[in-house]
């Protein structure tokens, strides 16, 4: 897992519902956490592109049903900017099912991966048809 080079805006907070985007039986999950972030006391934990986010299965098969899981965001709609300036934003919030190191749990990922999430996770990005 390396470093994010731009500078992303963070727009899902704890309870946003994002679509999963991997054949892992999930379908949709609702945020709780945010891995490896600092923040400021009373403020809501907030989620972007290549973060690792604690969730809750919605909806999905019944044995991935209510089953908290690690997730790496790899889409957003809301625009951010890359250092080259370059403005990127998708037309849904998704995510990937992964395990404690990163390692996604499907085999196989429907739509664009964005570019910081792949560099971010190799094992993501080997998996990914389109990197955007």
């Amino acid at each position: 897992m390396r470093a994010v080079k731009a500078n992303i805006t963070r727009p899902l907070p704890a309870g946003a519902r994002v679509v999963c985007a991997d054949n892992s039986g999930a379908k949709v999950i609702e945020i709780i956490s945010v891995l490896k972030q600092q923040g400021v006391r009373r403020r809501m934990p907030k989620a972007g592109i290549g973060d690792i986010v604690v969730a809750s299965v919605k909806k999905g098969n019944p044995e991935t049903r209510k089953q908290k899981v690690n997730a790496v965001i790899i889409r957003q709609k809301k625009e951010y900017r890359r250092p080259d300036g370059l403005r990127v934003k998708f037309e849904d919030n998704a995510c990937v099912l992964t395990d404690e190191k990163g390692e996604p749990k499907g085999s196989e990922i429907r739509g664009p991966v964005a570019k910081e999430a792949a560099e971010r996770f190799d094992k993501i990005a080997s998996v990914a048809r389109i990197i955007v």
